[in-house]
């Protein structure tokens, strides 16, 4: 009997539990950081003009997205061979804990802007190294049948880990008077408390999938890890004619991902620049985001096992299209509180049923190589979205122009996904 068979045995549920709290452990990042609170403070208060602030965060987000594109699929090549995923799980959410927290000497003057943009390329870079390893996880831990519900829950989780982030620094921080621990408001030191609050957030909920999830047994050591993995890839990548659909797939997901993370990266300095939002609603938008997301995510694992996950994908993209063009051409604030919150139903079925697609597509031998194939489609082209975001702004003078551009990524996603075989559910 293997490790994870003889641990499946003893207690699979607290494992797939502790599992899933990742997705709530990484949410403050995505919450805090990059979408919310620190990007519309980078934008508004370090650079001191939003058009210019989306435009350097954008850049900050292409090189550290080029830079997983190119490193995954080796990372995962090499960890295949290895065995174990937890030690690179570990090494990764350590370098975003750091770099997280080291936000905080972003002062609120342009010459602290390339300490921001370093330091959150650099915690996002281990934000997404990290993920190629948790992903692949899953297919360990979950039945087939139950692959897309657990995919779904875990999404959920993390964004009720999101909201729950994002209350606890809006009362103890952003609202508060004076603000928690003595911080000075006059500084904004109560709002760049977020890269301190998103570290250690990662590393305690994080814990228990270090203590309680079940790992693989370890294959090989050194240097043979290395020179099993990289020839692994190498073979992959030789005979890539013959995984035809997994290519069409990972296109598919490289095109509509970069909306996604467009609209990650940009919502919050766009609601903050094209609507006059403070950063306390900023922070108020982003919770109903969340809300409306985790419900989505949780409520679509269910559909996903039901009907599978490429049917939950594409109905998940035609919604998103709908509702970020109305939240992009609208003028009124009520009306974009509303395309923002419709949008929010859809975005965590596109990422949970993308992730539960892929588990069941990849060979389960190769799966974290895959899944990093996974991440570089996620990335190849992540780093143009926004770059070309950036370019439009800079191009046009206007935000609304520049964000409109992920709604092409979602339609071309959406119509190559329409040729993938989905493989038959067991």
């Amino acid at each position: 009997m293997t490790t994870l068979e003889a641990a499946g045995a003893r207690g699979a549920t607290r494992g797939r539990i502790a599992w899933a709290f990742y997705d709530w452990a990484n949410s403050a990042f995505a919450t805090l950081i990059v979408t919310f609170v620190f990007a519309a403070y980078f934008a508004r208060a370090v650079v001191g003009d939003e058009v210019h602030g989306q435009q350097l965060w954008g850049t900050a987000a292409s090189i550290s997205g080029l830079a997983v594109a190119i490193l995954a699929p080796i990372l995962g090549a090499v960890a295949d061979a290895g065995g174990p995923r937890k030690p690179w799980l570990a090494a990764f959410t350590a370098i975003a804990a750091i770099g997280s927290a080291l936000l905080w000497g972003a002062e609120a003057a342009p010459a602290f802007a390339l300490w921001a943009m370093a330091w959150y390329a650099i915690a996002n870079l281990g934000i997404e190294f990290g993920a190629v390893f948790y992903n692949a996880m899953l297919p360990d831990l979950v039945p087939p049948t139950r692959i897309g519900r657990w995919s779904g829950w875990a999404w959920g989780l993390g964004y009720a880990g999101g909201i729950v982030s994002m209350v606890i620094a809006l009362v103890a921080f952003v609202l508060a008077q004076p603000p928690w621990f003595g911080l000075d408001a006059t500084t904004f030191e109560h709002i760049r408390i977020v890269g301190p609050l998103t570290a250690v957030w990662l590393v305690v909920f994080a814990l228990p999938l270090f203590l309680f999830t079940p790992d693989r047994d370890r294959k090989t050591t050194g240097t043979q890890q290395w020179v099993s993995g990289l020839r692994t890839l190498g073979a992959t990548l030789a005979k890539v004619r013959q995984h035809g659909n997994l290519v069409r797939f990972l296109i598919a997901n490289m095109i509509y991902n970069d909306g996604l993370v467009t609209v990650f990266i940009f919502g919050g300095i766009f609601a903050a620049g094209a609507f006059g939002m403070t950063l306390t609603q900023v922070l108020e938008f982003g919770i109903l985001l969340n809300v409306t997301a985790g419900i989505g995510a949780a409520a679509f694992g269910w559909i996903d096992d039901w009907v599978g996950p490429k049917r939950a994908i594409l109905v998940a993209l035609v919604g998103l299209f709908v509702t970020a063009a109305g939240a992009v051409t609208t003028h009124s604030t009520a009306m974009f509180w509303a395309y923002g919150g419709c949008l929010g139903i859809f975005v965590g079925p596109v990422q949970a049923a993308s992730r539960s697609l892929m588990s069941r597509i990849a060979p389960p031998d190769l799966r974290t190589e895959f899944f990093g194939l996974y991440a570089l489609a996620g990335k190849v082209t992540a780093f143009m979205g926004p770059a070309l975001v950036a370019a439009v702004t800079a191009a046009t003078g206007s935000q609304r122009w520049g964000l409109s551009v992920l709604l092409a990524f979602f339609a071309v996603g959406g119509a190559l996904l329409g040729t993938v075989k989905e493989p038959a559910r067991g």
